[in-house]
């Protein structure tokens, strides 16, 4: 399958200490699961890798681009979700105001963007959801079960026609199960033809059996053990590595 990252003893450094890597890896357009415990830079090296932070050092291409030089083409060609406090939604609204105002953000300045109806919502919506049910139209964020919320997350992502979507943090769905549907629609959007790259605090061996997922692991604690005691993934810290128009 077709390369989607190249990465090469890259890393990035904050000024509280290392954050990831020196890592290497190669990444195609299947589903891919960075792996290592909390503190092991895998939210910053996920948006470095989407064109959404500067490293430190190394080479890294994602669909080609070399980054962070090129990073704009990798915004526009890649989209992120499940990110804490970049798309959390806020829970007051409801699901088609939601998907309104990221069809707005996506549109041109002029064009006018119409109320959300209930096949638009399905059109936006199932292709993430598949089997798990779909939220109504005017149904508030508050009210969506773990899953439902974390699909709606993917599924605004999407409407931009990504080739390749970024997720955060499988675990932030506690329970197996969730994990496992969640799996099962990141698995899916890949073999739609969008590859995926998703973080993970450990590999879910048991939950790839049962689904007959073989992911592309690529984990980042083995090689960063001189390095772990570091704290990682600080926002406050971090805020000045982040890129424009991310």
């Amino acid at each position: 399958m077709p390369i989607i990252v190249r990465a090469h003893e890259l890393a990035l450094h904050s000024k509280r200490g290392p954050v990831y890597g020196p890592v290497s890896f190669l990444a195609d357009s299947g589903l891919t699961v960075l792996t290592g415990p909390a503190g092991s830079g895998r939210t910053s090296l996920l948006l470095t890798l989407a064109g959404r932070m500067k490293p430190s050092g190394g080479h890294l291409e994602t669909l080609g681009y070399e980054l962070p030089r090129r990073a704009r083409p990798v915004q526009v060609a890649t989209a992120i979700a499940g990110f804490q406090g970049i798309d959390t939604l806020e829970e007051s609204v409801t699901v088609g105001a939601a998907i309104r105002e990221r069809a707005a953000w996506l549109s041109p300045w002029w064009a006018f963007v119409r109320r959300t109806d209930e096949a638009e919502l399905r059109r936006v919506l199932a292709p993430v959801f598949g089997e798990v049910a779909l939220p109504g139209v005017d149904t508030l964020i508050w009210d969506l079960d773990e899953v439902q919320a974390v699909l709606l997350r993917i599924a605004l992502a999407m409407m931009s026609e990504p080739d390749v979507l970024f997720f955060d943090q499988i675990e932030q769905l506690q329970a197996p199960e969730a994990r496992l549907v969640l799996w099962h629609r990141l698995d899916a959007i890949s073999r739609a033809g969008t590859a995926v790259v998703a973080s993970a605090a450990a590999p879910e061996l048991e939950l790839w059996a049962e689904l007959g997922l073989t992911p592309h692991v690529v984990d980042l604690a083995a090689p960063q053990g001189e390095a772990s005691a570091a704290p990682r993934d600080d926002a406050s810290d971090l805020t000045d590595l982040i890129l424009e128009h991310a």
